[in-house]
């Protein structure tokens, strides 16, 4: 069923659960294809039962109407939300959003983030006026799922009086002269004052219920058995010795039910006048009362009769076609029901006055994505031409690449026979490379002292120093002893026995602790092990320095010349966080201060300076 052509309409009131489906016209009109209704109990004792019931009964009207998984608008009671009128200042129509939401915030009497609120302009009023509705998130919640678990979806969702008033609109018009709809509900009845496009809402706690409280309490029965005793031989009793003809029982119930509903016409009296002083409306010239409570009999004559005013059934039906499923007799009892119904269906058509939709939030998430299934829809549109495109480059891509694979695999046969040679000649370049690898290496580890010397003798010639020992070592750290640092010394690699040893044999260590390397055992002969390669990473120099009258520490000043110059020396080192730490002359310069009257003629200093790079000693 499509919802473009076709509107479901749902009232959930206290008590009566209606349903209604309603098409389109040919001029545009409402056509009323299906009705249905069911009857919940209404006992406040039995409260917390309302939502299961009300799920069967909208279930079972779903089925009874063949609208299943149909989209559905529905009108919730005006006791379930709260109703404001407010008067905005005079500002400009933009600043009228933010302006609702402060006001929202202000009347509302819950967080504003715990709501489901939305608001309408009243027309015709003198000053801007708005009518904010809201309802708690979580109870609204509740009633959709209720909806949703009978198979339907939610299209709107409707507040009772809106609906009324869009109904009396469409079949009386803007009334000419102030006229009050009384609709009297099981738990409450909705007060509505319109004067034009002007109206104005209230709902008081007075309804069918309060009369079946009233006749449970007189008589000692249940609320269930009082409902019934209403429905079976209640009536509303009227002055004037109204009673004094009927039997002794029905007179004394009519009496019960007439003192129940005598509150109804004070709260109307109230309500007027507040109408009247606060918002600027005048008191009512004509009633119309509708709703489940008007069903007892002398109900009209009882308010002509408080009221002092003309009084009729409102028929919402007044400009509706009826289709042939529907049976007259129903609508002729149960007109003045379908208020809300008519007015949910003009909802459909865009043909009603005042629009609240009170969105559940799931239902907020629906709309959301129908609004991006366009723009996903064009995306996707987009997107598919690409990939179309793409695969069309790509299969021209692919045939020449083909072509291309041919011509190399032509080219690759061709070329098949050189490979061999080719290959034998790169093994040979490798081997050469790797000799004159060792060769350059070599090489540059044999200039490597002689530079060292070299650049030594230039930085530290002074006839106030000399130089009496320079020690290779390995594994030199030159922040030990610095926070976080390794705890590593260097170690020579100049064997302790160096000058004692015969000329020609090596002078330095084969090992960590400069022993000897044991024989192996190899082919069955014992044959020496191959020297162990140590790196060398730092230069220890020993010597004497004369002290110079024109400077306290000329060792420290020939140390300057070094690092002035960057050679075969480094003057950093890497720290325990892998960054670069400059070295200090504290660090690697050693020297004995004079004493106050020494005869010495030199003094011992000792400089172990890092190198630029690792040299390889065998």
């Amino acid at each position: 069923m499509a919802d473009t052509l076709t509107t479901v309409a749902l009232n959930i009131g206290s008590q009566r659960i209606g349903m209604a489906v309603f098409e389109t016209t040919k001029n545009g009109g409402l056509l009323l294809k299906g009705y249905a209704s069911e009857t919940i109990v209404a006992d406040p004792a039995q409260e917390s039962s309302r939502i299961g019931q009300t799920r069967v009964a909208v279930a079972d009207l779903a089925q009874r109407l063949k609208v299943g998984h149909s989209k559905v608008r529905y009108a919730i009671s005006g006791q379930a939300v709260f109703t404001r009128f407010v008067k905005l200042p005079a500002l400009q129509d933009d600043n009228i959003e933010q302006l609702v939401a402060f006001e929202a915030q202000q009347h509302v009497p819950f967080p504003i983030n715990e709501v489901v609120w939305d608001y309408e302009m009243i027309e015709g009023a003198a000053e801007k006026e708005v009518v904010i509705v809201a309802i708690k998130g979580e109870a609204l919640d509740e009633i959709n799922a209720a909806i949703n678990e009978s198979g339907l979806s939610t299209a709107e969702v409707d507040v009772a009086p809106m609906a009324l008033f869009n109904a009396f609109c469409a079949a009386y018009g803007p009334p000419q002269e102030p006229v009050l709809l009384i609709d009297i509900g099981a738990k409450t009845s909705n007060l509505l004052y319109l004067e034009g496009k002007r109206f104005f809402t209230r709902s008081v706690p007075v309804g069918g219920a309060a009369v079946t409280s009233a006749i449970a309490k007189e008589y000692g029965v249940s609320f269930v058995e009082a409902e019934h005793q209403k429905i079976a031989h209640g009536l509303v009793a009227l002055g004037g010795g109204h009673t004094e003809q009927l039997d002794e029982a029905v007179a004394a119930l009519a009496m019960v039910i007439r003192n129940a509903l005598t509150r109804l016409p004070s709260e109307i009296a109230r309500t007027t006048n507040y109408y009247r002083s606060q918002h600027g409306g005048n008191a009512p010239k004509r009633v119309y009362i509708c709703g489940g409570g008007a069903n007892l009999p002398y109900t009209l004559e009882f308010f002509e009769e408080k009221l002092n005013l003309p009084i009729e059934f409102f028929n919402p039906l007044k400009n509706i076609a009826i289709g042939k499923g529907v049976a007259a007799s129903v609508l002729q009892r149960e007109t003045h029901l379908m208020g809300e119904l008519v007015g949910l269906g003009l909802r459909g058509i865009g043909k009603s006055v005042i629009n609240i939709d009170l969105v559940p939030a799931v239902v907020e998430q629906i709309r959301a994505a129908d609004r991006r299934k366009p723009m996903l829809i064009a995306a996707a549109a987009v997107f598919l031409a690409g990939v179309a495109t793409w695969s069309v480059m790509q299969i021209v891509a692919a045939n020449k690449a083909q072509d291309m694979t041919r011509t190399m695999m032509e080219s690759r046969d061709n070329l098949a026979p050189l490979a061999e040679d080719v290959g034998k000649l790169l093994k040979t370049e490798g081997a050469l490379q790797a000799v004159a690898g060792n060769f350059t290496s070599a090489e540059a580890d044999h200039a490597f002292w002689p530079d060292l010397l070299s650049e030594l003798a230039g930085a530290l010639a002074s006839d106030a120093v000399w130089i009496t020992d320079l020690e290779p070592l390995k594994e030199f750290n030159a922040l030990e002893g610095e926070p976080k640092a390794p705890a590593v010394n260097g170690s020579s690699v100049v064997k302790s026995d160096f000058v004692s040893s015969p000329y020609g044999s090596s002078g330095f260590t084969e090992s960590l602790r400069g022993e000897s390397p044991e024989p192996v055992i190899k082919g069955g002969k014992n044959q020496p092990q191959a020297p162990t390669a140590q790196m060398v990473n730092a230069v220890k120099i020993r010597g004497f320095w004369r002290e110079n009258p024109d400077s306290q520490n000329v060792v420290s000043k020939l140390l300057k010349r070094l690092r002035d110059k960057p050679g075969s020396f480094s003057f950093s080192a890497v720290g325990p966080d892998h960054k670069p730490v400059q070295l200090k002359d504290e660090q690697i310069l050693k020297v004995s201060l004079p004493a106050a009257e020494g005869t010495e003629l030199a003094f011992p200093f000792s400089i172990t300076l890092p190198l630029a790079r690792e040299v390889r000693i065998k």
